[in-house]
């Protein structure tokens, strides 16, 4: 899973989660193409994509023990929302009890946004 935006930590990403956003109806517009959503969370801010300026990506980093976990939200692909755990491990897997607190971090962070289902993740707790 690649990783958009420019993350504060250059840590690799050890464990992910991708979650399924309810849809959104854009704003309806009468002249020219519609508006691009909002982020889906408060918490998010503009994270410039080095490649592609012009790309909309959203993303909010929280330390947390041994790492950091990064939220992301890219506007063309509005019904996604990333999550990924970034630690100091290299090579071989994170301890389960890791990936549950990990969990638990994302659980709270899209708390407004409410339970959604889980796309696809690595690894599951």
């Amino acid at each position: 899973m690649p990783s958009l935006g420019v993350p504060k930590s250059h840590w690799p990403v050890v464990a992910w989660i991708r979650l399924k956003l309810p849809p959104v109806a854009g704003p309806m517009t009468l002249l020219g193409p519609p508006l691009p959503p909002d982020p889906p969370l408060e918490i998010l801010e503009k994270n410039p994509v080095a490649t592609d300026p012009r790309k909309r990506v959203y993303a909010f980093e929280e330390d947390v023990e041994d790492g950091v976990v990064r939220i992301i939200w890219d506007a063309d692909d509005p019904e996604l929302l990333e999550a990924e755990l970034r630690a100091p491990v290299y090579g071989g897997r994170v301890p389960k009890e890791r990936v549950r607190a990990f969990w638990d971090v994302v659980k709270r962070l899209i708390a407004p946004v409410g339970p959604l289902p889980v796309e696809g993740a690595d690894p599951r707790p």
